[in-house]
C-alpha cells in the first residue's frame, strides 16, 4: 500500500520502532480524531473562531506525530486564519479536509501496523 497521508518515519524514530509503543500512540491519536472533528464543527457552528484555530494547533501536534506534513501544515494555515478571524469562507473546506485525511490516515496506519507485527 502506498502511503498517501502516512509518513511513518516520525512515529518510527520517536518510539525507536517499538511496535507496543507505536500502538499506544496510535491508540491516542485514534481516540482524539472524532473529538477533534466534534468540536471543531462545534466551534465552527458557534462562531468561536478564535478558540477553533486554538484547537487546529491542538490538532496540527497530533497529526506532526503521525507525519502527516501537508495536513499539518493546512492545520497551521486554518489556526491562523481562524485566530485571526479571516478567510472564514475557507473554515468548512479545513474541517472537510481535516476530516478525510484522518480517516485515510487511519487506515494508512493500520496497514503499516499490521505488517510490523
Amino acid at each position: 500500500m502506498e502511503y498517501k497521508v502516512f509518513n511513518p518515519d516520525y512515529l518510527v524514530n520517536i518510539t525507536d520502532g517499538d511496535a507496543a509503543t507505536m500502538e499506544e500512540i496510535v491508540g491516542i491519536f485514534r481516540s482524539q480524531i472524532p473529538e477533534f472533528i466534534t468540536e471543531m464543527n462545534n466551534l465552527f457552528g458557534s462562531g468561536k473562531y478564535y478558540e477553533l484555530g486554538l484547537l487546529a494547533h491542538k490538532a496540527k501536534g497530533s497529526v506532526t506525530v503521525m507525519g502527516m506534513e501537508q495536513t499539518a501544515v493546512m492545520l497551521k494555515e486554518f489556526e491562523l486564519n481562524a485566530k485571526a478571524g479571516e478567510q472564514k469562507e475557507k473554515y468548512a473546506g479545513y474541517i472537510s479536509k481535516f476530516e478525510e485525511d484522518a480517516s485515510t490516515v487511519l487506515a494508512e496506519i493500520d496497514d503499516y501496523l499490521s505488517k510490523k507485527v
